[in-house]
């Protein structure tokens, strides 16, 4: 077994079509080798590995250079996707082997995050990956939204081509990064394929020069629906502008369906709407992402509350070692030996555990829970008010 990096040439004959029969229909059209071609650029800067045998490739992964708001700090973030292994090489070890090398390399070169959306996420777990929130999908009728067309908005709405706005939509979802805990964006030369593709509409609310929301969507026909992505709002009048742009389709579509971060809370935004919300996850299929710390150095200086434990890190092969966890308004990380013996409560954490609590998906009783460590009542209690609950937003989709 041979792993090595592909050019980008080889990943139109070697990864991309064992991805091709992992995710797509099979087997392809004679069309579809020639139309990996146009994929090219927008897997320029990804590290794509694959273990060979005997001169044939048996499985693939790469690693999306990506950044990450984790708890207010931006940090280098690997984005895992195109995980394939050929269908008679599997549940050989393939895709641990390439897994361990791609994460060691993305470590080293100070990705201190990583996330992916799983074929199953109870093997990822394995890898210290944890699960963070799946997107929401909203449905109901633009005429349900008839309430909002008398309401005065600050602001100004603007609707465009996304390949005509897509300068303004990449800088406010650069803004979203620094704002948002969880969301991750993609390098510049994946996320150009949104403007180069030129599929979707662009509506933005600009209020005194700055762009405050912003949705991309589409329409699939007259009397259909009104599909938009992710509906991106800094405040209620915002999100209220880009609903009202929605309830003008009243005699156009018979539905708008769009997706919304778990916070959303669709069935309180109007009186009388009526709206079905879906967190729909399924495997094969419909994931919700996982992410995991590779580094803790993700932890050092992060937003903290008042709190001081030691962590013991075991089982894994990038995260180990005691260490004193001291909040303080902002999180040092200090050797274990910082802290007398006995006068620091002790928490002992696999890397889906610590992860689950700097994400902010779980509190310390659920890690203990789940199996993701042993933590003692008074460790649960310093674990609490370091890494407070906070639900991330990933947005991104890989």
């Amino acid at each position: 077994m041979i792993i090595r990096r592909l050019t980008a040439e080889e990943r139109l004959t070697h990864s991309f079509p064992l991805q091709a029969y992992a995710f797509e229909a099979s087997p392809m059209g004679p069309g579809r080798v020639e139309q990996f071609r146009e994929y090219l650029p927008y897997n320029a800067g990804n590290r794509t590995l694959v273990v060979e045998e005997d001169g044939g490739t048996m499985a693939a992964v790469s690693a999306v250079p990506m950044r990450q708001n984790l708890r207010g700090r931006v940090l280098p973030m690997a984005g895992v996707a195109g995980v394939a292994t050929h269908p008679l090489a599997r549940r050989r070890g393939h895709v641990r082997a390439l897994l361990h090398q791609l994460l060691d390399e993305m470590r080293a070169e100070e990705h201190s995050l990583t996330a992916l959306y799983p074929f199953r996420a109870s093997f990822y777990e394995r890898f210290g990956y944890v699960g963070l929130p799946a997107r929401r999908t909203a449905v109901f009728s633009p005429a349900d939204l008839a309430p909002l067309l008398r309401a005065e908005l600050p602001g100004e709405v603007v609707w465009e081509r996304i390949g005509a706005g897509y300068p303004a939509w990449r800088a406010f979802t650069e803004r979203c990064l620094q704002d948002r805990h969880g969301f991750a964006v993609f390098p510049d030369f994946r996320a150009v394929g949104l403007r180069d593709r030129d599929d979707r509409w662009l509506l933005t609310v600009v209020r005194d020069g700055e762009t405050v929301g912003a949705v991309t969507y589409r329409i699939d026909d007259h009397g259909g629906e009104l599909i938009a992505d992710d509906l991106l709002a800094g405040d209620p009048y915002a999100r209220a502008s880009l609903l009202q742009f929605f309830a003008r389709h009243v005699d156009q579509v018979d539905r708008v369906r769009v997706q919304l971060p778990a916070d959303e809370l669709p069935e309180l935004w109007l009186t009388d709407l009526a709206v079905h919300v879906e967190a729909r996850v399924s495997r094969p299929g419909s994931p919700a992402p996982m992410a995991r710390l590779l580094s803790l150095d993700a932890l050092a200086g992060l937003p903290a509350g008042t709190g001081r434990v030691t962590v013991e890190l075991v089982g894994d092969r990038w995260l180990a070692g005691t260490h004193l966890l001291d909040g303080t308004g902002r999180l040092e990380v200090l050797p274990g030996d910082a802290a007398a013996v006995g006068t620091v409560p002790t928490a002992t954490l696999t890397a889906a555990g610590l992860s689950a609590l700097a994400y902010g998906v779980l509190d310390p009783a659920e890690v203990a829970i789940r199996g993701l460590g042993v933590v003692p009542v008074d460790a649960a209690t310093e674990l609490r008010r370091i890494f407070p609950r906070q639900l991330p937003y990933l947005f991104a989709d890989f």
